[in-house]
């Protein structure tokens, strides 16, 4: 348990949470949205500091991130606990498991330890994943900075709902994201998730400004994520607020948590998404969540050579350090 950075202290040991945009305001005893921030006498805490619930070594490509350091690898780690409550999440026994002011679970593992970790097993990259790292932000600040000093890099896999005050802090040590733009539609965002569309689009601006590293994410839920004009609207806003060069990866949906009466994906709509954002204009969409599809290819846009073959999350490259091999073209690819 942490002393949180950031809250601001009202009357009567109220507190107001600035670590996402839910801002909760807690009386003593309370805990956020998340379960995992505590007001206890007018001061609030995180539950979850030091206590991971997940460590793995991934691909990096598993992010998903496919122009961040390809066929890299990524340590990554997740605390308990997530602000959102979404009905499809894959991951809902760590992630909701402290909705009803559950008991805390992990394993202690100081920030140091993980850095050290990562040099011995030569990883490049730490990934906060899994849930949401917005809500462990003083323990991942804290390795996020001693990274920085060993040369990692890192990595959030993100619902994109910080607040100002947090991305202000992560903001100098923050290399690369993946941000999921679930829906194009403010009630759907309330109704699956318990949270609001303007606060992500806002955010998915402002890391694209600071000229970190961006890949946004979209799981297409029937009847959810493709109801109405939602996809080109996703579309339209990643290449006209930020840029035709940020890529798009589209997953297929299978049944899972609090959705498991939903059928999987069709084809049918995993293509319409894709063609959607070529149409658009996009350099860069991929498929997800589908075997063997020649869609998580990343070809280049000028000359249409594959640069990078993806099969599952083993890659063969022939680009040449980011460029095309075939015509030079730049593929926005971070080495």
């Amino acid at each position: 348990m942490k002393e949180a950075l950031l809250y601001k202290k009202l009357k009567n040991q109220i507190v107001q949470c600035h670590v996402c945009n839910h801002y909760c305001v807690l009386k003593s005893g309370a805990r956020g949205h998340c379960g995992v921030r505590l007001n206890a006498n007018g001061k609030l805490y995180n539950l979850t500091y030091g206590k991971l619930i997940a460590l793995n070594i991934d691909p990096v490509e598993k992010k998903p991130l496919f122009h961040f350091m390809p066929g890299t690898q990524a340590l990554s780690l997740a605390t308990i606990g997530c602000n959102f409550q979404c009905q499809n999440c894959q991951n809902a026994d760590i992630s909701q498991a402290t909705k009803q002011d559950q008991e805390i679970t992990g394993e202690e593992w100081p920030a140091q330890k993980i850095i050290e970790m990562a040099l011995k097993k030569n990883i490049t990259s730490i990934a906060y994943t899994y849930t949401e790292p917005t809500i462990f932000l003083e323990y991942a600040l804290e390795i996020m900075k001693l990274a920085h000093q060993n040369k990692l890099k890192n990595i959030w896999v993100s619902n994109g709902y910080f607040s100002k005050e947090t991305f202000g802090l992560i903001r100098p040590y923050l290399d690369a994201i993946n941000i999921d733009l679930k829906f194009f539609n403010d009630k759907i965002y309330q109704d699956v998730c318990g949270a609001r569309l303007e606060p992500i689009l806002k955010n998915l601006k402002q890391v694209y400004k600071n000229k970190i590293h961006l890949e946004v994410a979209t799981l297409l839920i029937p009847g959810y994520t493709d109801k109405g004009p939602q996809l080109r609207n996703i579309a339209k806003f990643i290449k006209n607020k930020l840029s035709n060069s940020v890529p798009w990866h589209i997953s297929r949906f299978y049944p899972a948590y609090k959705m498991i009466n939903i059928e999987p994906t069709t084809p049918n709509t995993i293509d319409t998404a894709y063609e959607i954002g070529k149409s658009i204009g996009l350099k860069y969409v991929y498929v997800g969540n589908v075997v063997n599809d020649v869609r998580e290819n990343t070809i280049c846009p000028n000359c249409g050579k594959s640069n990078i073959v993806r099969s599952g999350h083993q890659i063969k490259r022939l680009d040449k350090c980011g460029h095309c091999y075939n015509c030079n073209y730049d593929l926005s690819i971070f080495k």
